[in-house]
């Protein structure tokens, strides 16, 4: 049995739970299927996701910002105005936003930020090119395309056996009704559940317990 220590080895550990040699060239499309139903839950954005704004394609132009600038963007964490003092960006939905600050109404230092489209809008409409720093959730590049193996990748490090069972079950219209299908499906829970909590309690390791409780 292969121990999972990158893309090529993930292969084959999902091939030599399958015991089915007909399936071999499909694992690569079992693997990447799962990796694309993972992604696009947000409750599985996780730290190892985050990246930053990059300034130079953060300016507030015509008051607003294009998605496109940020061409791996999945979702928003937190985003502030960058000066001196900084103040925090609230998301809002978009009707909200235009419900306060029609457009063409009140200028001013934005508050508040949604997406309209392809483009970040803010309210009040700003009166000057502001910049805008935070976080982001990116994109992952594809364990097929990442570098060294996928070695270092932080599902292959940290939660192999998710990607793993996560495959398996991506195998189950070749395998109709096989008795292994609810065994690993339950496994794939168990991971999930468990790489939610790790997210979960890492945004809070170091905290006071009133803190956290609070």
């Amino acid at each position: 049995m292969a121990i999972i220590s990158g893309y090529a080895s993930l292969q084959t550990a999902v091939g030599d739970y399958l015991v089915r040699s007909d399936l071999a060239t499909f694992i690569p499309n079992f693997i990447q299927n799962f990796e694309e139903k993972f992604i696009r839950q947000p409750r599985n954005w996780g730290r190892w996701m985050e990246a930053e704004f990059n300034p130079t394609d953060a300016l507030m132009s015509g008051g607003v910002i294009p998605v496109a600038n940020l061409s791996d963007y999945l979702g928003l964490k937190h985003v502030y105005i960058s000066g001196s003092p900084s103040s925090r960006l609230d998301r809002v939905p978009l009707f909200t936003l235009y419900g306060r600050y029609p457009r063409g109404g009140d200028t001013g230092r934005p508050i508040m930020i949604a997406r309209d489209g392809e483009n970040f809008v803010f309210g009040p409409t700003p009166d000057s090119e502001y910049l805008v720093k935070g976080t982001y959730y990116a994109r992952p590049t594809r364990l097929r395309d990442f570098a060294n193996d996928a070695a270092s990748h932080f599902l292959i490090v940290n939660c192999p056996d998710l990607l793993l069972y996560g495959a398996l079950l991506e195998a189950q219209p070749f395998l109709m009704n096989d008795k292994r299908i609810p065994v690993w499906q339950s496994m794939l829970d168990r991971a999930v559940q468990d790489y939610r909590d790790m997210n979960r309690d890492e945004d809070v390791s170091g905290s006071p317990i009133q803190e956290i409780l609070a």
